[in-house]
C-alpha cells in the first residue's frame, strides 16, 4: 500500500505568479501538482488549500490555523507537508514544533527561492525532499530545503538569494539527500515523550531588539507600557549588555520586576550565549534575564510566545523556558548541576 501524504498549501514563492505589483501567490494545488506528479505518484496524496499568503504576511493566527489543520488531520495520514514562503518559514517550523509537541508523524515544511513555474527553480527538488521525509515515519516537525532536513526548532534563513537559504543553527542536519537517497540520522531526532496535544494559545506581544553601541534602554519601559509581555534581546558577543552606566540595567531590572519576561541571547547565530563569562553578561542575569544559550532567534521568539500564552507564574515560565521540548536548546552540563 502507498503511504498517505497530506500537502497543505499556504502560498509563498513556490506558488507565486507575476503581477503588475510584483510576485504574489497565485498557483493552486492542481497547478503545483502538474510539476511534481512524478513524486506524488509514489504516494497517495491529498491537497488541502489553507490560504494563499506571502509569508511576510504570516501572523500568529495563521500559525494557529496550520497547527489546527495538522492536528485535525494527522491521524489520517502517514506524513504531512506544508508548502510555505521562505521569509518566515523558520518561525513557523519553530512554533509548530511547540504547538504540536510529540506529533507522532513527520510534519515537513518546505518552499522555494523561485516559483515552481520557473525552469531553473529549486521548488521541485525541495518538494521531492519534503515529501520523501514525510513518508519516512520519523516523528516531529522538520524543515526541508536544498536537500537538507533540519529540526523545525533549529532552522534559520541565512541567505536571501541562494538555494542554500537555510542553516541548522547549532545542531547537525537530521537528514540529507545524496547519491544514496534520503539519509536520515535517527539518533539525533528527539523522540516523542508523550501523547500529542494541540497547544494553540500564543502571546503576540513579544518584541525582539538587537543592541547597537549607544543603546540607552529607554525603550524597555515604553514596550512594557504598550503591553509587551516578552522581550528578546540580541546582545553583543556571548551576551553582553552595556554596563558602564547604570541606565540600561536599571531600565531592564524595572520591567523584569514588573513581570516582563526578558531573554538575552547572542547576536551571533552560532555557538550560543554564555552570560556567566563577562561582567556585562552576569549583570543581565543578576537583573533577572533568562539566557538563550544555543537557541536560534526564531526558536526563542516562538517559544516565549507559546509559554506566555499559558499564563503561568514566573517560576513555571523559567522552568519551561530552560526545558528542552523539541530539540531547541542544549544547556552546558556544568550549568545544569
Amino acid at each position: 500500500m502507498k503511504k498517505k501524504i497530506l500537502i497543505i498549501t499556504t502560498g509563498g514563492t513556490l506558488a507565486c505568479v507575476s503581477s503588475e505589483n510584483g510576485l504574489l501567490p497565485g498557483l493552486n494545488s492542481k497547478d503545483i501538482l502538474s510539476y511534481i506528479s512524478d513524486i506524488t505518484s509514489l504516494y497517495e496524496v491529498d491537497f488541502y488549500e489553507l490560504f494563499q499568503l506571502d509569508s511576510a504576511n504570516i501572523q500568529p493566527e495563521n500559525w494557529q490555523a496550520m497547527a489546527e489543520a495538522v492536528y485535525e488531520k494527522y491521524k489520517e495520514y502517514d506524513g504531512i507537508v506544508i508548502f510555505h514562503g521562505t521569509d518566515t518559514m523558520a518561525y513557523t517550523s519553530s512554533v509548530l514544533s511547540f504547538m504540536l509537541l510529540n506529533i507522532p508523524i513527520p510534519v515537513v515544511i518546505t518552499g522555494s527561492q523561485l516559483s515552481i513555474t520557473n525552469p531553473l527553480a529549486d521548488a521541485v527538488e525541495n518538494c521531492r525532499c519534503a515529501i520523501h521525509m514525510a513518508g519516512s515515519g520519523m516523528p516531529g516537525v522538520f524543515l526541508a530545503f536544498d536537500r537538507k532536513i533540519m529540526l523545525g526548532t533549529r532552522a534559520s534563513k541565512m541567505r536571501t538569494r541562494s538555494f542554500h537559504a537555510f542553516e541548522s543553527i547549532n545542531y547537525p542536519y537530521v537528514g540529507e539527500v545524496d547519491s544514496r537517497g534520503l539519509e536520515i540520522y535517527k539518533n539525533i531526532i528527539p523522540a516523542p515523550s508523550g501523547p500529542c496535544v494541540l497547544e494553540r494559545r500564543l502571546e503576540k506581544k513579544v518584541f525582539l531588539i538587537k543592541l547597537v553601541p549607544g543603546f540607552d534602554g529607554k525603550i524597555f519601559q515604553f514596550l512594557y507600557e504598550q503591553g509587551y509581555r516578552g522581550l528578546i534581546i540580541e546582545a553583543f558577543g556571548m551576551g553582553g549588555i552595556p554596563t558602564l552606566s547604570s541606565e540600561v540595567l536599571d531600565e531592564l531590572r524595572l520591567v523584569i520586576d514588573k513581570g516582563m519576561i526578558v531573554v538575552v541571547k547572542s547576536q551571533c547565530p552560532y555557538e550560543g550565549s554564555n552570560l556567566s563569562v563577562y561582567e556585562t553578561g552576569k549583570a543581565a542575569l543578576k537583573a533577572g534575564a533568562f539566557q538563550g544559550y544555543d537557541m536560534s532567534t526564531e526558536a526563542i521568539v516562538t517559544k516565549v510566545m507559546w509559554i506566555l500564552g499559558k499564563h503561568w507564574e514566573r517560576k513555571k515560565i523559567e522552568e519551561m523556558f530552560y526545558k528542552n521540548l523539541a530539540g531547541e536548546i542544549k544547556i552546558p552540563e556544568k550549568e545544569m548541576e
